[in-house]
């Protein structure tokens, strides 16, 4: 028999951790960290839910912290497998989990110098920088998309990747395996899934329905909306930077280091080459961890759209223009803010919950001067939700903020896959049975209705936390 447990992203976006346990393999489906309010970060400190001595392997479908950031708490409770994933989620989630331990301990630090006198027991880090390196020893088995790998030959137990067209190097996981009566099943995970028609990323590839699939875990992060068209974001996009460019402004826009910065600066490039953005306008990549991983697009490009492939292997970078600064110390990001305008700053994190955009914010975003451009998800809890949903004020450090810069929200940059979409993938799956994760609640309901009215004959299931299905 087989079965999976959904030990994380059920009825909660992130988190993302789902247990196969197969013949004679125990695998995970991810290992992510949970982010957002104190309510959903506690669960990362929570039991795991399994044992991880007897976990074979971790199948990464990306780097995203919301789906490896539980690997060092994994690790150090006795995981000995292997960690399978593409050549680019390799290095991406290095750098992820070494910035989040980071983050893990400065938190830690601020809390125990504001906290401890007032005789509150600050929580230890969920993890130190210590543990992230001794966990990437682990990391021993990358791929490419369409290499199979065979985990068991007694159970015939193979799994290989397709392009997710999320980020550089995301993957669609296809898990084949033998069922009761030693007939061929197959699982499609879907990690997270893009909505195509990207400038960077590949589209993502068709689901392969031959053999048929038995199950598809299926993401659901837009399952009850559509995303504004691609090219009119980029032109509201574009629109916005000119307005505050016209009134000598600020542009902040808090971007997630992976994919959203890299987005972005490709589209202020073509503003520059084009003549609609000055030259001379300082455009700041105000994080270490942005600018790392926008690094890392040269090295791996040949996991990119041809067009920006070539680029890079010609020495064109899509992502170097006249005006872009570096700016990695705390020092030049702290000078940045006593600069005059016009000036744009693309700073993380992308939901606002922390990073240097904090600092920009707390400055700046009190100005009539001011324009937030706010590009990607805020989920329920975090700073950039409250201010989307027309706070008047907020605090930051602390301190009450006035919400007076003129604030832009533009939805069609998003990674992940809309309703329309995600229900197209569903259908050409074809699965016998559906399992809708990553979504809020009613995200995740809106989905299983259409998926159902598409796929009639479909058993769906919107699994809850620790909740454990035989397929």
């Amino acid at each position: 028999m087989a079965y999976i447990t959904f030990h994380g992203a059920a009825g909660t976006v992130t988190g993302s951790c789902h247990l196969l346990q197969l013949k004679d393999r125990q695998l995970l489906l991810d290992c992510g960290q949970f982010q957002g309010p104190w309510e959903i970060e506690q669960l990362n400190y929570k039991s795991l839910g399994f044992d991880p001595k007897e976990i074979d392997g971790v199948i990464l479908s990306h780097g995203h912290l919301d789906h490896c950031g539980r690997i060092p708490v994994l690790v150090e409770q006795g995981f000995s497998g292997r960690i399978y994933c593409t050549h680019p989620t390799k290095d991406i989630a290095r750098l992820i989990l070494l910035d989040s331990a980071y983050v893990l301990k400065e938190e830690f630090m601020w809390k125990q110098r504001k906290l401890t006198r007032a005789g509150v027991q600050v929580k230890n880090p969920l993890y130190s920088m210590e543990n992230v390196y001794y966990s990437l020893d682990f990391f021993n088995k990358t791929m490419n998309y369409g290499e199979s790998v065979e985990l068991s030959k007694d159970s015939r137990l193979m799994f290989h990747t397709k392009d997710a067209g999320h980020i550089l190097g995301s993957a669609q996981v296809y898990v084949d395996y033998a069922g009761p009566d030693g007939e061929k099943r197959r699982l499609l995970y879907t990690g997270d899934i893009g909505d195509g028609d990207r400038p960077i990323v590949n589209n993502p590839d068709a689901p392969e329905a031959n053999p048929a699939i038995h199950a598809l875990v299926i993401e659901s992060t837009y399952g009850d909306r559509e995303h504004k068209s691609y090219e009119d974001s980029v032109v509201e996009f574009e629109e916005a930077v000119a307005s505050a460019m016209k009134k000598n402004g600020t542009v902040l826009i808090p971007t997630f280091a992976l994919e959203r910065t890299q987005e972005i600066l490709y589209h202020l490039g073509n503003m520059k080459k084009s003549g609609r953005l000055a030259k001379d306008i300082p455009v700041f990549l105000n994080s270490p961890l942005a600018i790392d991983i926008t690094r890392l697009y040269t090295k791996h490009c040949n996991f990119c759209q041809k067009d920006i492939m070539n680029e890079i292997k010609d020495k064109r970078s899509p992502f170097v223009f006249p005006g872009i600064r570096i700016t990695e110390t705390a020092e030049e990001s702290m000078a940045i803010n006593s600069l005059p305008g016009p000036k744009i700053i693309l700073a993380g994190s992308g939901m606002m919950t922390g990073g240097r955009i904090k600092h920009h914010l707390k400055h700046m975003l009190w100005k009539d001067s001011t324009t937030l451009i706010i590009v990607g998800f805020q989920a329920e809890g975090t700073l950039g939700r409250k201010i989307i949903d027309g706070a008047d004020t907020v605090k930051i450090f602390g301190e009450t903020i006035a919400v007076r810069a003129d604030i832009y929200t533009i939805n069609g940059f998003s990674a992940h896959a809309g309703r329309r979409h995600l229900i197209a993938f569903a259908k050409a799956a074809s699965p016998k049975n559906v399992f809708i994760v990553h979504g809020e609640p009613k995200s995740s309901s809106d989905l299983a209705e259409n998926i159902g009215k598409a796929l009639p004959n479909t058993r769906i299931f919107e699994p809850k936390m620790g909740e454990k299905f035989e397929i």
